[in-house]
Formats: structure tokens, sequence, C-alpha cells
């Protein structure tokens, strides 16, 4: 008898799958899944053979997203997470959903195509960012005295018919880090710091992403709190196969700066058993189909 059939889906890039996809697909088969590393834009992949596909490092979305939220619609409730829920979190509008639920989350100013490119924020240091991005790609930290920098790189975003988001950068991630909370099945699994990676007068990232220094945190009462409130938001009540709940220190308590439910590392190689406790959710979905 075989096991089920699963699809890891991924980047063409890295169609073999990073190493934390590698060693979730290595979990699933020891157990008797049969899994398959495939690309999510790859025309020649029979999806309908798959009892379930799982969305891994499909990094390179966020240029077309349109066609990938498409992609993820068309496969008909075989998907994680499911594309609803896809759809929703790859766009960090999302964030004023959060908010309006009462999520503290870093605070937010959009600007839309054909908006004027100034914001208030250019007294302070800030971040500007496109609104669906991946891996930090086109994202930027800019000081005060960088204000014609910041206009002109949301007007690059803005430009090319996207929208840019633009957040104040809190000094505290620089000493303290960024915590990761990461979840499956809607059970907290395991926690991360990661450093801060945006550097002052830096340029843009290069590749798929930004290369993080990761280590294993303990997270606090209150951090656990933000996140169950944020999981609790997802529209239309899904819990999620996998979620990564991205936090920061501010003078006020954690707040909420990315709810990572598409294509997130989920950190595997940081928390013993949790390799296991993700191929757990999975095979569990597979069985209540």
């Amino acid at each position: 008898q075989t096991g089920p059939a699963i699809a890891l889906a991924t980047a063409a890039e890295i169609a073999e799958l990073d190493e934390e996809g590698q060693a979730l697909a290595a979990e699933l088969r020891q157990r008797g899944a049969q899994v398959t590393a495939a690309v999510w834009d790859d025309p020649g992949v029979a999806w309908t053979d798959f009892e379930l596909v799982v969305v891994r490092s499909t990094w390179d979305y966020a240029l077309r997203r349109d066609e990938f939220v498409a992609w993820v619609q068309g496969l008909c409730g075989s998907i994680a997470n499911n594309a609803d829920t896809l759809a929703w979190s790859t766009d960090k509008h999302y964030l004023l959903d959060l908010a309006d639920h009462g999520v503290p989350i870093v605070p937010s100013t959009f600007i839309e195509p054909g908006q004027p490119s100034t914001h208030d924020l250019l007294k302070v240091e800030h971040v500007v960012k496109p609104a669906i991005s991946a891996g930090s790609k086109d994202t930027l930290r800019l000081r005060p005295e960088e204000a014609e920098r910041s206009i002109a790189h949301v007007e690059s975003i803005t430009a090319s018919g996207r929208t840019a988001l633009i957040q104040p950068y809190l000094p505290r991630i620089d000493t303290d880090g960024e915590t990761a909370l990461l979840y499956f099945d809607g059970q907290f699994s395991h926690a991360v710091c990661k450093a801060a990676i945006l550097k002052p007068g830096a340029g843009l990232v290069d590749g798929l992403f930004a290369m993080e220094a990761i280590t294993p945190r303990k997270p606090s009462e209150a951090e656990l709190a933000v996140a169950e409130k944020a999981l609790a938001a997802i529209p239309g009540g899904e819990v999620p196969l996998y979620a990564r709940v991205d936090l920061l220190p501010s003078d006020d308590g954690p707040i909420l700066l990315e709810l990572e439910l598409a294509e997130p590392s989920m950190f595997v190689p940081y928390a013993e058993g949790s390799v296991q406790r993700f191929a757990d959710a999975i095979l569990a979905r597979v069985s209540n189909r």
C-alpha cells in the first residue's frame, strides 16, 4: 500500500527545495508518503495527482501575485494553506484587517499608485517596501537625511503599479532582534530570534531573499498572546496548517510586523522535533480530507 501523494510547491530557482523543504520531504517519505518537489508555475505539473499541495518556497511569486493567486485558487481545496488565506496574506494590506481586530501592528502607511510619494515618516528612520513582497526584496531602511531617496523609492514602487508600504524603523530590533513564533495546525511549536538585517545606507537585496542570523528563543507570554490574537483574526476562521508570526519589540510591548501564511521559512533546524511536528500536521490534514 502506498502512502498519500503530497507536493511541496517551490520556485524554479530552488526546484529541488531549500534545506528545510528537503528535511520535510525526507521526514514525510520516511512515514510512507510519496513526496514531489513541484515548481508552482511549471505547466507540466499535474496538480490533480496530489492529495495535498503544501506551499513552501514559492519565493518568486511577489512580482506575479495575480498569477500565483489564480494558481492557488485553481487547486480547488487541495492546497495548504487554503486559497483564501494565501490570497489574503500575500498582500500586506492585511495588516489593516488585523489592526481592526485589535492586533497591535507596526504602524503602517500605504501609498497606492497615483498617490503623492511624500509621506509623514520622512522625519524619522523608516522602512519602505512593496505591499506585496517576499524575502526583504525591494526593502530599504532610510534615515531622515535620506528623504529624497525615500521618495524616489516610493515612486519606483508605485510607478510599477505596486503599492508602497512605509513603516517606522523600531530601533530596539537592533539590540533585541525580531521574534518569529512558529505554529503547526494552530499549535505553538517553537520560536527563534532573527537579528536585524536592514542596514542603514544599504542597497536592495540581490537574489530571492536576504540572509538572516537565527538563534532559538523562548517567547514571552506577551509575545504568545499577540501571536494567538493574530491567528484568531485570520478571515474565515481557518486554522492554518503552518503559520509564522513575526513580532518586533516596542516600548508598548510586542507588535506584529508580519503574519506569514504563504511561504515562510519555519526554521525547523533550530528546534528539535519541529520537522516531525510539521510532518504530523501535514499527514493529519491529508487523513482528515
